[in-house]
């Protein structure tokens, strides 16, 4: 349930909303990751409100939303200096959504979040140094919480995961920025074009979903509403860490449910899985990474960040620092979700229940 006060938005964002959102943004906005899933619906949100923006992307890029259209593109990457000077000279805003969120070893994710991160910061102090960076971090930098309400932005980070370490690693590089930064720290995004929460939409359709044995309690946030945050982040939060998501966390299984019944589906059957099988499955995930297996879903890392009890928010005050009315609720959001989903044919009907 939302929070008293707290109205629900649909998973759209409204062209009104849209330009009030990208109102005032100091340009030109220079944007990584744009080939990605949040990274790509930004980009979305800035060509749709006309917003001047330069893109960095690897090569040809694999263009999530689209071929790129009146941006300039910058081929190279975060280890490509001279590349990130060409991305960040004169700009006035830089949003770095671009990141590793799967590896094999701690070094890899090191090399992309925190090192790449660095070299982009030492880009903008070349090139850009009064320019605005809004850097997209996770809640795995922040760590699981003791209890179900969730850590607040202020509590000490105790990250469990390499990929949590290496995104905190980069929010420090980030506070001594000399400039205005904002960092923001979503949790389990989901949405159009996601392919790591997609496999939960998978199973669910399936009817079988195994969760990690225990209750657990979980922060989810639809894209839509990152990106909003994103954007309002443009002058809201300065040197602030903000925390995403819905206000409520949600228990695993109970979420789970619900995703189903968004799609139509009968409540699916979820086995507890015993943390033992998790981290044996984890170790053959990243022997299939050594050996060049990207779209590997489960490693490791992966496996100690699901074995937490709580990966769970305090959102709302920051939420009303970036002077946002409200989130997409689950319901609303996964059923949005199913729908691209079953257009695109990225999950099948599944069983769906009787009326």
């Amino acid at each position: 349930m939302a929070s008293e006060g707290w109205a629900s938005l649909s998973p759209e964002i409204a062209a009104d909303e849209l330009l009030d959102l990208c109102r005032d943004f100091a340009v030109p906005v220079a944007l990584t990751g744009a080939t990605g899933f949040v990274g790509s619906h930004v980009l979305a949100a800035l060509r749709a409100a006309g917003v001047p923006r330069r893109l960095l992307v690897r090569g040809s890029g694999r263009w999530t939303g689209g071929p790129p259209v009146g941006e300039e593109v910058i081929e190279g990457s975060l280890e490509d200096g001279a590349a990130l000077q060409r991305l960040v000279r004169g700009a006035g805003t830089v949003v770095h959504v671009a990141g590793l969120v799967r590896a094999a070893r701690a070094a890899d994710f090191h090399r992309a979040n925190a090192v790449g991160t660095a070299r982009l910061l030492e880009a903008m102090a070349k090139t850009a140094p009064g320019a605005r960076l809004i850097y997209v971090s996770s809640l795995a930098a922040a760590g699981p919480s003791a209890a179900i309400d969730g850590r607040t932005p202020d509590d000490p980070p105790t990250p469990v995961s390499a990929y949590g370490r290496s995104k905190l690693r980069g929010e420090e590089y980030v506070r001594d920025w000399s400039g205005p930064w904002v960092i923001l720290r979503p949790p389990a995004i989901y949405g159009p074009r996601d392919r790591d929460v997609l496999q939960f939409f998978r199973l669910a359709a399936r009817g079988v979903v195994p969760l990690p044995a225990g209750e657990r309690w979980v922060t989810v946030a639809h894209v839509a509403d990152v990106v909003r945050a994103i954007l309002a982040a443009r002058c809201q939060g300065t040197n602030r860490v903000l925390h995403l998501g819905e206000p409520s966390p949600r228990r695993l299984d109970q979420l789970m449910a619900t995703l189903a019944g968004a799609g139509g589906l009968k409540r699916p059957r979820m086995p507890a899985v015993p943390g033992l099988v998790l981290r044996a499955a984890g170790l053959a995930g990243d022997a299939l990474q050594r050996l060049g297996v990207r779209t590997v879903a489960m490693t490791s890392d992966k496996a100690c960040e699901l074995l937490a009890r709580h990966w769970t928010a305090v959102t709302a005050p920051s939420l009303k620092e970036l002077r946002l009315p409200g989130y997409v609720p689950l319901e609303d959001g996964a059923r949005a979700t199913w729908v691209w989903y079953r257009q695109h044919g990225w999950v099948s009907r599944g069983t769906i229940r009787a009326a």
